[in-house]
């Protein structure tokens, strides 16, 4: 199952932050139990490849790296073990080593520029980052206009009361947060 499978089916993308690799198959677990069929676990500590390499051969969830900003850290988190990458922004060349390796790349966008340039490399589904301080849903609103089959996946600021706001515009795929749903 792709990336965009399991998103179009879940709606919702769970963001982990994982300080010790040794907590990730405990927050992996405690993500499936909650009824979770992915994770992105972001590269903001010094355990994160780690903690991907230990969790990365799950069968149950679909196991992924974000803020991945160079194609030294796709080739890091592809050889651990992640099937999918998440980056904060837009770079031809991270996206291009994605598809060469063979992952599902979700790409970080904030102007119509970059969305421009993600649907040039054949991309029809995007991030949408910071989501709260590009203007939240008016943004997604914006870019319906002149982007109307590309599908966006807001993250950044995003708070649980506000999903379903999002989650109503026609081109949200799924929304991506860290907090704990109740």
């Amino acid at each position: 199952m792709t990336l965009l499978d399991v998103l179009a089916r879940e709606r919702f993308l769970p963001l982990a932050v994982v300080g010790h690799a040794a907590e990730a198959p405990a927050l992996v677990d405690e993500i499936a139990a909650a009824g979770h069929g992915l994770v992105e676990i972001a590269l903001r500590t010094d355990a994160a490849v780690e903690a991907i390499a230990g969790v990365g051969g799950r069968t149950d969830v679909l196991v992924g790296a974000g803020t991945v900003t160079t194609t030294e850290q796709v080739d890091a988190v592809v050889d651990a073990g992640a099937r999918f990458v998440v980056t904060p922004g837009f770079r031809a060349d991270v996206v291009a080593r994605c598809l060469d390796r063979g992952v599902d790349v979700l790409p970080g966008v904030a102007t119509p520029g970059e969305v421009m340039a993600a649907v040039a490399v054949g991309l029809s589904t995007v991030k949408l980052f910071p989501a709260a301080v590009l203007g939240g849903p008016a943004m997604v609103d914006a870019l319906a206009g002149p982007f109307p089959d590309v599908r966006v996946v807001p993250s950044g600021g995003i708070t649980p009361d506000l999903v379903p706001v999002y989650l109503e515009r026609p081109t949200v795929l799924a929304v991506s947060g860290s907090w704990r749903r109740p």
